[in-house]
Formats: C-alpha cells, sequence, structure tokens
C-alpha cells in the first residue's frame, strides 16, 4: 500500500458567516496525481491556502508525511516540500528564464533576491537547465519572464515548482488561460514528471478532459464539502457531482 505524502483531516475554514470548508478529509498518496473539481467557490483554492498556509484553517490539521504543517508560515511549508502554483502566474516580469528559475530555490536565512545574485552553486545551475530543458523553454532561458506567452509562463511555473524536489506540489489551474496546443505541452510534462522523477501532484482543474486526463484519483467538492471521492470516471458521473454542476454552485 502506497504511503500517504499528504493528509488533510477535519479542515474547517469561515470567513465571517461564510462556510468555505466544512471539515474536509483528504489525502495524496507519494507519487499519485489527485485531481480535485468543484464549481466556482466550492472552496477549492481556499484548500490550497490553507495547505500552504496562505489562509489560516479554523479547525483541523494538515500533514506532510509524519509530520504536522498546520499554520506554519508559508516559508517553513516550502522547505518542508510543498511547492505551489497558482491560477494567475506569478513570475517575475523583470527577471529573467533561468532568475526566476533560481530565485525559487529556498535558503535559509536569506532573501530570495540575495539567493540570485550571491551566485548559484553548478548544482543548484545544472538543475534549473534541466528542469527548463524538461518543460521545453531553455532557449528562452535569458529572456525576462514577461516576456514569455502566457502559456510559457505556465511552463516556467511548473518547472520552478520543481526545482527543491518537493514533497508535493499543488497545481492551481495549471491549464488556464492556455491555447489548446501548449495545454496538451503542459500535460505531457505533469504526467512525465509523475512517471521520471516520481513527482507527487494534487491539481485543482475547470478543464475536465484535462483532469480525467492526468488524474489517477480525484476529489469533488461543492459548497465546502467533499462530495466525491474515487476513480476519475467515478466521479464525474457521481450523482451529487453532476448536480453540483447543473445546479450552478
Amino acid at each position: 500500500m502506497s504511503e500517504k505524502c499528504l493528509e488533510v483531516m477535519t479542515l474547517s475554514k469561515r470567513f465571517g458567516g461564510l462556510t468555505a470548508l466544512d471539515r474536509i478529509d483528504l489525502y495524496v498518496n507519494e507519487a499519485e496525481i489527485v485531481g480535485l473539481i468543484g464549481p466556482n467557490g466550492s472552496g477549492k483554492t481556499t484548500l490550497f491556502n490553507c495547505i500552504t498556509s496562505f489562509v489560516k484553517p479554523d479547525n483541523g490539521k494538515i500533514f506532510l508525511r509524519t509530520v504536522e504543517i498546520t499554520n506554519r508560515s508559508p516559508h517553513e511549508i516550502i522547505q518542508e516540500g510543498v511547492s505551489r502554483t497558482f491560477q494567475i502566474t506569478r513570475v517575475f516580469p523583470e527577471l529573467t528564464v533561468m532568475e526566476n528559475m533560481l530565485i525559487s530555490i529556498s535558503h535559509k536565512e536569506e532573501s530570495r533576491i540575495r539567493s540570485i545574485y550571491k551566485g548559484n552553486n553548478k548544482a543548484e545551475i545544472e538543475k534549473a537547465w534541466e528542469l527548463l530543458e524538461f518543460v521545453g523553454i531553455s532557449k528562452l532561458s535569458g529572456e525576462p519572464g514577461g516576456e514569455l506567452s502566457y502559456g510559457q509562463q505556465k511552463l516556467l511555473e511548473l518547472a520552478s515548482s520543481l526545482m527543491q524536489n518537493p514533497t508535493v506540489v499543488l497545481l492551481d489551474e495549471p491549464t488556464a488561460g492556455v491555447n489548446p496546443t501548449l495545454i496538451n505541452k503542459i500535460i505531457d510534462r505533469i504526467m512525465e514528471a509523475n512517471k521520471q522523477y516520481g513527482v507527487t501532484f494534487f491539481v485543482i482543474e475547470h478543464n475536465m478532459d484535462v483532469i480525467m486526463s492526468i488524474s489517477m484519483r480525484m476529489y469533488a467538492l461543492a459548497a465546502g464539502k467533499i462530495i466525491a471521492e474515487g476513480d476519475p470516471e467515478g466521479v464525474r458521473n457521481n450523482p451529487d457531482v453532476l448536480e453540483a454542476y447543473l445546479g450552478g454552485d
């Protein structure tokens, strides 16, 4: 049996009178790709924000392997092994592609900007090159991040998320706003990173074709509650899931 890589236990979060997350229980096993679906406003991004401590949960616990990471600082959670991308890309537009890769390396007691200019070691630079080649944008290494197409920025974020050999990578809408050609490229790279490097992914995605093609298991969230869990086909065809989408929650 696979060991749990990430586990969320009875996690709850309220914003005033709104219950964004209601006693969420879920897990992601080592080397799995797990999908998370749900209509707008269902709590998906809030869940990611709680896992990465951008938002503090009201109740519940979060474990990375056997280490509890609930309410630790975002920086500490990154150092423990959680990488993340966002719905809207967050590249540094004035920095080159290579500098964006190197700034993603977390050094204890050192600012991110200083980590570039102090001089990175050979292993870090070689890893950055390897990952840029892996996602197919190494030829753009000297270009400013802000000049990449949106899809290329998504590929850069994916490569950056792998720089520290993370325990788990949280991908929030990795193909949103991307043209169909690069969508296929992103799908391929996620699946190959899982196969080649054994990377564990937890993925939010609205594009049902995309999430069905990459997920080994899936969860469905609606109104802050898990309404379905299991294999992708079973979750997609679950009556509660169909009702949640058709109901326009």
